[in-house]
């Protein structure tokens, strides 16, 4: 089932509102309107804390320090907290920008601090492979076309983002190939090839998908563990 992403502050209030009703269980809402339990349990967590304000989308670019960075990723691993509680507790964006963190740590790669604007290396911005250009289109659809949201998340350059999302929204995840040093067009190959550039991109494809679902069960699995 696909979930909608976009709902206005007041239709989010509604949501929580039908449930405090006690108009259906928390299964039959989050299934009403197509939405992530764990999406429901946030919307309740900021309401109690800011009230409807809580539930508007950030439009502003957030400053996130090296440290608290780390605490957050080491809150979450230590499996005291769920990824929910964390991103409240350090009044996080969202969990998608805490899920990067955590990728980043187990990928070995350094957290480091971020600010307003755009650094100049993120002008520039850096080499991406295709896997990872879908990953920060997606994130960015997702979080309402928030570019420098994404920038920030991903150390990218706000340009690179913007082409992305244009290409992708037109030509689909093929258009995100970086296409410089490639032999033939699809058209140009002969059935045979056609078969095997098909099979290379269903066997891409379902890698991507294993290592999606390795992760999230993962980070579920650490969730169910919690209180």
């Amino acid at each position: 089932m696909s979930k909608r992403c976009k709902y206005t502050p007041e239709e989010k209030y509604e949501i929580l509102k039908a449930y405090e009703d006690g108009i259906g269980s928390m299964r039959e809402i989050v299934s009403m309107y197509q939405i992530d339990r764990r999406t429901f349990k946030e919307w309740q967590l900021l309401y109690g804390k800011y009230g409807i304000d809580g539930l508007r989308e950030s439009t502003t670019w957030k400053k996130y320090s090296e440290e608290l960075k780390k605490q957050a990723v080491s809150d979450f691993l230590s499996g005291k907290n769920s990824m929910t509680k964390i991103v409240h507790k350090y009044e996080i964006s969202s969990r998608a920008v805490l899920r990067k963190w955590i990728n980043r740590h187990n990928g070995h790669r350094e957290l480091t601090a971020t600010g307003k604007g755009m650094s100049r290396s993120m002008t520039k911005g850096r080499p991406t492979s295709w896997k990872e250009r879908i990953e920060i289109v997606q994130y960015c659809i997702a979080n309402n076309t928030d570019y420098q949201n994404a920038t920030e998340t991903y150390h990218v350059s706000y340009q690179q983002i913007y082409q992305w999302v244009r290409k992708y929204e037109s030509d689909g995840e093929e258009a995100l190939r970086d296409r410089r040093g490639r032999k033939k067009d699809e058209e140009e190959l002969s059935p045979e090839d056609r078969i095997k550039l098909i099979v290379k991109k269903l066997n891409a494809e379902n890698e991507r998908l294993r290592a999606e679902n390795a992760l999230l069960k993962k980070l579920e699995e650490l969730e169910r563990r919690l209180p």
